[in-house]
């Protein structure tokens, strides 16, 4: 009997894939699992020679980018065990990795957890997130009034929304969807991911959902490493880590993928709240620009070129906001 499924999202990423896999076969398991490969990428249609080398393996064409919800749920439908992990293809598992997760894991009170992510230099990387009322910390990322709100925050001790590293087991409101294992029972429960995301903020929406039925936690003992963002930047033709690229294709997927997901959180209210907020920004992205060339202090952060770039992708999320404000089933795909 199958005790876990692994879910891996293909979109041009055989190579990482082989990797991750060599990784994951690099040690010996106690149990029982699968390797269910979801395939996004349209130019495949059969599955990679390597990928016969694990009997385990089997493939999934989903024939379109569904994106990574659509394909994680796909995956999910398939799967035959008792417990769930989604990896992402750009992780590497040291030896002993999956098996020091999944023991105590299935032994647990807890319905999710993740391990602590590490960047491909041995450095930490933001694995556990906390809910911030309305999803406040999504105006972090703006340019000149995130770095206001953020020295502000720190001023009155405010609470910060993510776990920057642990070495223990931690309590987590949502966890990072590189490596996020799940019981099925509580996915049973919950529901499959929300097919509206086509990529970004999924998981946390998800997590929402997942945390009404039992606790999430983070194994800081545990770590992986997650080359973070190498797919999803070749996709979109990006450059930069993490979400604060807010100006070209890929940061318009974050911008439109985090305000749908404060709308079906949160409601109307914040999600119109922090619409209104990044719009505020526009002239003061404006103003910052002109000030940093009119009395260069230092080197210049942004330019001209990145506040067209988040101009457009607000004027955007404001064509779309009524279908947003409906929140009837719609794929909110950039790429």
């Amino acid at each position: 009997m199958v005790k876990l499924s692994i879910i891996i999202i293909n979109y041009k990423s055989i190579s990482l894939i082989r990797n991750c896999l060599s990784s994951l076969f690099s040690g010996r398991f106690g149990f029982p699992l699968e390797i269910i490969i979801v395939n996004n990428d349209e130019s495949i249609s059969r599955m990679d020679p390597f990928l016969a080398e694990y009997p385990e393996t089997q493939w999934v064409d989903m024939k379109y980018n569904a994106g990574f919800a659509r394909a994680n749920n796909e995956g999910m439908r398939r799967a035959k065990g008792e417990t769930i992990l989604l990896l992402n293809p750009d992780t590497i598992l040291p030896p002993g990795a999956l098996e020091n997760c999944f023991y105590p894991f299935v032994q647990s009170e807890y319905i999710a957890c993740g391990v602590q992510l590490l960047n491909e230099d041995g450095s930490p990387q933001i694995s556990g997130n906390y809910f911030i009322r309305g999803g406040l910390n999504y105006l972090l990322p703006l340019p000149y009034l995130g770095k206001f709100i953020q020295k502000t925050a720190k001023a009155f001790s405010l609470k910060t929304p993510h776990v920057a590293e642990t070495r223990s087991l931690t309590e987590v409101d949502w966890i990072n969807g590189a490596f996020l294992m799940v019981k099925k029972s509580a996915i049973q429960k919950a529901g499959m991911m929300d097919e509206d995301f086509f990529l970004y903020a999924e998981e946390a929406e998800w997590c929402a959902r997942l945390k009404k039925t039992g606790k999430l936690c983070i194994y800081g003992s545990v770590n992986i490493f997650h080359l973070q963002g190498i797919t999803s930047n070749e996709a979109f033709s990006s450059k930069g880590k993490g979400y604060y690229n807010l100006f070209d294709r890929k940061g318009y997927q974050i911008i439109l993928s985090n305000l749908v997901r404060i709308r079906k959180q949160y409601g109307i209210f914040w999600f119109l709240f922090i619409l209104f907020v990044y719009t505020v920004d526009i002239p003061i992205f404006f103003i910052g620009l002109m000030i940093s060339i009119l009395y260069p202090i230092s080197r210049r952060t942004y330019h001209f070129t990145q506040w067209r770039g988040f101009s457009i992708h607000v004027l955007k999320v404001w064509s779309k906001v009524f279908i947003i404000l409906g929140n009837r089933p719609y794929f909110y795909k950039v790429l």
